[in-house]
C-alpha cells in the first residue's frame, strides 16, 4: 500500500494527488455551503443587514462571486503542494508554459476578488438606499447612488491594475510614467469626460437639484431620476427619458421648480380702443375685489399695463400656492378666467378685434408635474 501511496505519476506521489482530490471533492460538495457561510459572515461584521428579506437580495448578488471566488483560492492552495509535473512543462516562442498557467490563475484570482467587492459595494448600496428613502431629504438618495456608481469604477481601476502587475509582472512605476507621458494627449481626448466627472463632484457639494426635483434644462423640463458620474438622467413632462451630461447642467441656468413657493398665473386683457377710462377702471377695480376675496390665491396685481394703436391691455397677475393639487389648481384658472369674461361682458367693454384669440391668456409658468 505504501509502495503505492508513494509512487511518482506527473512528478508527485500519488498521495498527493489523492490528497489534492479529497480536497476538490469536499469543496464541491460544501461549496454553496462555504458560500453562504462566509457571505453572511462578512455581513455580520460590517452590520448592514437589517431585514430578513435581505438575505433573498444578498444571495442574488453575493453568493455566485463568493463561489467563484471560494473555489479559485481553494484550488490554488490544493495545487499549490502539487509539482509542476515535467512534461507540462515547455516553451513556445519564449513562454513559458507554467508562466502562462500561473498568470492565467491569478488572473482568475484578482478578477474574481474585485468582483466579489463590486457586489458587495452594490448590495451595501441598496440597504443605504432603502434607508435613503425613509427619509423625507432626496439629498442622502443622490449620495448613495453617487458613492456607489464612484466606488465601482475604483475598483475595477485596481483591479486592472492589481492584474497588469501580479499576474503579467508590468512595473506600476512604467505604467505611471508612460501615462504621465501620455498625460496632456489623454486630457484632450477625454476633456469631455473629465469635465463632466468634475461636474458631477459640483453638483454633489453645491446641491443645486437632487433626485426627486423639477427642474427646466434649457428646452428640457422633467424629473431629477439619476445624477451619475457623467450625465444626469431626466424624465420629462412627456414621460421621455433624457440624458443631460453634467457639465450642461452646471454651466447652463437651471430652474429648480420644485423650490418654488408659489405658482404665477399672467393673463392679459386686449380691451378694444373704443372702451372708456370709465369702463376700464372699474373692471380693473371689480377685478381686484374679485380676486381679494378669492381662496388660495395668495396675493395679485391688476392695473392698465399698456395703452397703444390696437388695444388698451389690462394686465391680471396672480400667485397660487404651489402645495395646490394641480387639478385643483387648473380648475381655479378656469373658474377665474371664465368669471373675467363675465366682468368683460358685464361692464360692455369689447375686446380687441386685432387679436386672434380676443382672449388671451399667457401659459402659466410653472409647468405641469
Amino acid at each position: 500500500m505504501n509502495e503505492f501511496l508513494n509512487k511518482i505519476i506527473l512528478s508527485n506521489r500519488v498521495q498527493d494527488w489523492l490528497v489534492t482530490a479529497g480536497i476538490l471533492l469536499l469543496l464541491w460538495l460544501f461549496k454553496n455551503y462555504m458560500s453562504k457561510k462566509l457571505a453572511y459572515g462578512i455581513i455580520r461584521l460590517t452590520k448592514i443587514e437589517d431585514k430578513p428579506s435581505d438575505k433573498d437580495h444578498l444571495h442574488r448578488l453575493v453568493l455566485a462571486p463568493m463561489r467563484l471566488f471560494l473555489i479559485v483560492v481553494v484550488i490554488v492552495i490544493a495545487f499549490d503542494r502539487l509539482q509542476f509535473p515535467a512534461s507540462f512543462n515547455f516553451n513556445f516562442y519564449r513562454i513559458n508554459s507554467r508562466s502562462v498557467i500561473e498568470g492565467l490563475t491569478k488572473v482568475v484570482l484578482i478578477w474574481a476578488f474585485f468582483w466579489l467587492c463590486s457586489r458587495f459595494v452594490r448590495y451595501g448600496a441598496f440597504i443605504l438606499q432603502r434607508k435613503a428613502q425613509e427619509t423625507a431629504d432626496r439629498f442622502d438618495d443622490q449620495l448613495v447612488i453617487f458613492f456607489r456608481d464612484f466606488f465601482k469604477v475604483i475598483i475595477w481601476v485596481l483591479s486592472a491594475l492589481m492584474i497588469l502587475k501580479y499576474a503579467f509582472g508590468y512595473p506600476l512605476s512604467h505604467l505611471f510614467t508612460a501615462l504621465g507621458i501620455v498625460g496632456a494627449a489623454l486630457a484632450l481626448a477625454f476633456r469631455e469626460s473629465l469635465e463632466n466627472l468634475i461636474a458631477s463632484f459640483i453638483i454633489f457639494f453645491d446641491k443645486p437639484f437632487t433626485v426627486g426635483d423639477l427642474v427646466k434644462v434649457e428646452n428640457v423640463t422633467g424629473t431629477i431620476e439619476k445624477i451619475g458620474l457623467r450625465s444626469t438622467r431626466i424624465r420629462t413632462l412627456e414621460k421621455t427619458f433624457t440624458t443631460v451630461p453634467n457639465k450642461k447642467m452646471v454651466d447652463t441656468i437651471v430652474d429648480n421648480l420644485t423650490l418654488r413657493h408659489q405658482r404665477n398665473v399672467v393673463t392679459r386683457l386686449e380691451l378694444g380702443l373704443q372702451s372708456t377710462s370709465v369702463q376700464i377702471r372699474a373692471l380693473v377695480a371689480e377685478i381686484d375685489a374679485y380676486l381679494d376675496d378669492l381662496e388660495f390665491v395668495l396675493d395679485w396685481n391688476v392695473y392698465l399695463s399698456d395703452t397703444g394703436q390696437a388695444a388698451h391691455i389690462v394686465h391680471v397677475e396672480y400667485f397660487v400656492s404651489n402645495d395646490l393639487e394641480i387639478k385643483l389648481f387648473f380648475k381655479l384658472r378656469e373658474k377665474v378666467n371664465l368669471h373675467l369674461l363675465d366682468l368683460v361682458a358685464r361692464h360692455g367693454v369689447d375686446l380687441a378685434a386685432t387679436s386672434n384669440t380676443r382672449f388671451v391668456i399667457a401659459k402659466e409658468q410653472q409647468p405641469v408635474q
